[in-house]
């Protein structure tokens, strides 16, 4: 019976193993398949397979058994290879069947050759997806939380010698360390400062030690220009991978958020063969060629390969949560039992964690309880449907009234980034409009999708700091930009760039939007800030409010905030009927102000209202308090409308 060591260390001799029992009967790939997946459900055996996210690949065992968290950034087209192949030794005439299937190069014994006439060849076609760690992820959600991972990767450490002379920049830490990290970035920055990294606003400590390793390896020894490993957001870091995927590619699509299992393959002879191939190419008539398979085979240690053994679509990427949530798929889960038992006890205690978050909010926004309550329901707001056209659950939220040029919008965005999994903060300059890259676009040299800003996984919180807007001119670029964040707001929809057509990429992306005054793009909902609280010192109240809180508490939120998301909600007929009774009245009473989009909005307000609550369907109650909420909004803007004298 193959120990952990075998299937871990050495999946090949177990593929190997199943192939040899199973020649010529093509069962032998579904046999591989179940027999890893039966594996992984061992012992909660998952924890003990090192992570792409976690571990620079210099310090992974070649041909071992990995996996990866990502986002497919692109799809290339599908490519042919060897299934099975047969080799024959000419002097003794001896033939041998091999497995093709997991690997980039096919293997021959001493003295042997591959048959390419045999009859015995299967030719088989498998698909690569560019992946990359989802853009924005928080350092957070990356925290290992199984301690025995730990004792695994300083045994890896141990028996893999690195490739480089890379030494890292710090150990790995518990749990409760990397929380009082993330909580006090001064700490980060002077350990990192420290050990000669380079310090960015946006750059996350989870991706500093990946970089490092890879960081000196971007330009290749012929000096060809550096290698762009096309992450969608500025200062991302962390691996590339080219993902080859055998069976049920079809499912996966680009944006998709993926978890694979897979052989490690960083083959150096990839790299040979490559580069003998382009210079191989005619310059005068295949130079696209050369750039195409510099794009398409980059070297492995850079961008190394991984060999899909399973693969599975992720809800979410939310560590504290059980993979599978939904009825459907929670039947195929691990252990689907405990999934729906950690949900009904985590729903049992939902109205404490809510009390609990929307004081910390309160806080955070300065004692303004009706912003905090409408932060809330903006950050479990998800788009459940769609309707034609129309994204039905968006809820994207402008909160104006914040101090300009101030540290306070950064600060919310910092305690934001503490809540959710994934989160960028778009700073709303000229700068940033007229020359960052929102929109993908595709580069038809090298066959590839370039990606842009807006490229983000689903259920990404999009901050967009308007405070920093002043005045000048928006070039053709800006406003392309400006544009595409209007359609991603209204119709939660990018319109990727083909040159010659536009093509639409559907998103999921909650934005909030940082304002002075009522802001530029389109949004759902405006509320104004009334702070209660004015800190002498702004940067030193939000980091003790941080400081403040337990990092248990803060997990409770994270879980409350992903849990909500995924619920399902309905409204029963006999309420539906009251609130459309409801409706005409409050026409009747006001038929200037009350409209169709008041309606909408303040159903959306109840759905959000109730699912904070824990409540799956409405009640009289929780749609009352609806409307008592957005009184009180309205109420705000028209008071500070007439302190103004013109329109928020």
């Amino acid at each position: 019976m193959p120990c952990v060591a075998d299937w871990l260390n050495n999946p090949f001799s177990i593929v190997q193993g199943i192939f040899a029992q199973n020649v010529p009967n093509s069962d032998w790939e579904k046999k591989v398949t179940e027999y890893f997946k039966e594996k992984l459900k061992e012992n909660n055996a998952t924890n003990w397979v090192p992570s792409l996210n976690d571990v620079p690949v210099h310090y992974l065992k070649p041909n071992s058994l990995v996996k990866f968290r990502c986002m497919v950034q692109d799809m290339f087209d599908p490519e042919f290879y060897m299934g099975v192949y047969e080799t024959v030794d000419p002097n003794t005439n001896a033939r041998v069947l091999h497995f093709g299937k997991y690997r980039d190069v096919a293997e021959c014994g001493p003295q042997q050759e591959i048959d390419l006439n045999s009859s015995q060849t299967v030719t088989s076609e498998r698909q690569t997806f560019y992946c990359v760690p989802v853009p924005g992820e928080s350092a957070w959600s990356v925290v290992v939380l199984n301690p025995q991972f730990y004792a695994y990767i300083s045994a890896s450490q141990a028996r893999v010698s690195p490739s480089t002379s890379y030494t890292p920049s710090r150990h790995k830490r518990s749990y409760e360390e990397d929380e009082d990290m993330d909580l006090h970035p001064s700490k980060q920055k002077e350990q990192h400062i420290g050990s000669g990294g380079n310090i960015h606003g946006c750059v996350e400590p989870k991706r500093l030690e990946t970089e490092a390793s890879a960081g000196h390896h971007l330009i290749s020894p012929n000096c060809s220009p550096p290698l762009d490993l096309n992450f969608p957001l500025p200062g991302e870091k962390g691996p590339a991978c080219l993902v080859k995927v055998y069976e049920s590619w079809e499912s996966f699509k680009v944006n998709d958020v993926l978890e694979v299992y897979g052989i490690l393959s960083v083959d150096p002879v990839l790299s040979i063969v490559n580069n003998e191939e382009s210079s191989a190419l005619d310059p005068m008539e295949c130079m696209d060629t050369a750039e195409e398979q510099r794009v398409h085979s980059p070297p492995a240690s850079l961008v190394p390969r991984i060999h899909v053994i399973l693969a599975q679509k992720l809800q979410h990427i939310n560590p504290l949560l059980p993979a599978c949530l939904n009825e459907e798929e929670s039947k195929t889960c691990e252990y689907p039992n405990l999934t729906s038992l950690f949900v009904s006890n985590f729903m049992s205690e939902l109205s404490p964690v809510r009390a609990e978050l929307l004081g910390f909010l309160t806080h955070a926004l300065l004692g303004d309880s009706l912003a905090a309550e409408y932060l809330i329901l903006h950050l479990i707001s998800t788009v459940y449907a769609r309707r034609d056209v129309l994204p039905l659950g968006k809820f994207t939220v402008n909160l104006s009234g914040c101090p300009r040029n101030s540290i306070f919008t950064e600060h919310i965005y910092r305690i934001i980034q503490q809540l959710v999994p994934a989160s960028y903060r778009l700073q709303m300059t000229i700068e940033n409009m007229n020359h960052s890259r929102f929109i993908p676009h595709k580069d038809y040299t090298a066959n590839r999708l370039v990606s842009g800003v807006l490229q983000l996984a689903s259920n990404t919180s999009l901050v967009v700091d308007e405070t920093q807007l002043e005045q000048g001119q928006l070039d053709t670029t800006g406003v392309h930009n400006v544009t595409a964040l209007g359609n991603l707001i209204t119709w939660q929809k990018v319109d990727y760039d083909f040159s010659y057509h536009q093509m639409e990429f559907p998103c999921n992306i909650n934005v909030l939007i940082t304002s002075e005054g009522r802001s530029l793009l389109p949004s759902d909902c405006q509320v104004h800030l009334q702070p209660q609280i004015i800190p002498p010192n702004m940067e030193e109240y939000m980091n003790s409010l941080l400081t403040a809180v337990l990092p248990s508490v803060l997990n409770k939120f994270r879980i409350y905030l992903s849990l909500l998301r995924l619920l399902d909600y309905s409204i029963s007929d006999e309420v539906t009927k009251a609130v459309e009774e409801d409706f005409v009245e409050m026409r009747k009473n006001d038929p200037e102000s009350i409209t169709a989009d008041d309606l909408h909005r303040t159903l959306l307000v109840a759905r959000f209202l109730s699912l904070s609550a824990g409540q799956t369907t409405l009640s009289r109650e929780r749609w009352l308090r609806a409307k008592q909420l957005e009184a009180l909004r309205k109420a705000r803007l028209q008071q500070q409308k007439c302190v103004n004298g013109n329109e928020l």
